[in-house]
């Protein structure tokens, strides 16, 4: 079995929360590190990192999923290396999710691209249940830029088949997380830098609404932002590195109840003690 197959193996594997039963998790995007000092260092993005799988660690979510952008310059020994020592330091019983930005896999992605990313961090694209929680992970980057076609065509046949099977398994939530958001403010403003272009944002928002999609959480923005497009949520989560909004450096604390998520977003100075799911 070689280590693509065990890292697949292990994502398929639910985390151990009844279907009836609350949980919590926790959404990082963008420690790009190597971002606040142009490459330079990423002592701005060790110190919040470390704060914020220390917090994980405090409040054990059933786990913590890290919406791309995970280094700045693709493939840049230190800075990965960086990233992976510290997320090793989160609780070996929490589980973590990482999902590719464009910073890990570039602007213009192709097979090798990300298939160095595939060797250092997991699958681009995937699934995991969590209780009554279907998640499913996409690699968002393919369908901002386009191509590598093959790649691309292949997500989308995955994703369909995954959505479709969650569905008839009777999944009370499904949820996605991918890098860039669908949109900012509007599911028909024009395609821009931050958001998904047109046609294949009202493709994707298409299929979610077809099949149940709730909540899309991303990052890229560097900025928190909430929209909808009718039953969509497209959840836009500030950094845990350098933040370009008003809002801090920071994390969002999501509960899964019976009747739906409801999230909220802490500066890493402002995180709560503990997470009270009985609300």
């Amino acid at each position: 079995m070689n280590r693509r197959t065990v890292l697949l193996a292990l994502l398929a594997c639910a985390v151990s929360v009844h279907a009836d039963q609350p949980f919590f998790f926790i959404q990082l995007a963008d420690p790009q590190f190597g971002f606040a000092a142009e490459n330079k260092d990423f002592a701005l993005e060790t110190a919040n990192f470390e704060k914020a799988i220390a917090a994980a660690n405090r409040l054990r979510p059933a786990f913590v999923i890290v919406c791309g952008d995970l280094v700045n310059k693709p493939g840049d020994p230190a800075q990965v290396a960086e990233y992976l020592r510290i997320a090793s330091q989160l609780d070996r019983s929490i589980k973590l999710y990482n999902v590719a930005g464009n910073h890990d896999i570039g602007n213009e992605p192709t097979a090798a691209s990300i298939a160095a990313y595939k060797e250092k961090f997991g699958p681009d694209y995937y699934s995991f249940r969590v209780g009554g929680m279907a998640a499913f992970v996409l690699n968002s980057q393919v369908i901002y830029f386009g191509r590598p076609v093959e790649e691309l065509q292949e997500q989308r046949r995955w994703l369909e088949s995954e959505l479709a099977r969650a569905k008839k398994a009777g999944a009370r939530h499904l949820v996605v997380f991918q890098h860039h958001p669908l949109f900012i403010a509007d599911p028909a403003e024009k395609d821009a830098y931050f958001n998904i272009p047109l046609a294949a944002r009202r493709e994707y928002l298409d299929l979610f609404k077809e099949y149940g999609v709730s909540h899309v959480f991303t990052g890229h923005h560097h900025r928190n932002g909430l929209a909808k497009d009718g039953p969509v949520e497209v959840v836009v989560n500030g950094p845990v590195g350098k933040a370009l909004g008003p809002d801090p450096s920071g994390l969002r604390i999501v509960i899964v109840g019976d009747s739906g998520l409801e999230h909220r977003y802490y500066g890493l100075d402002q995180i709560p003690d503990r997470i009270d799911l009985r609300k």
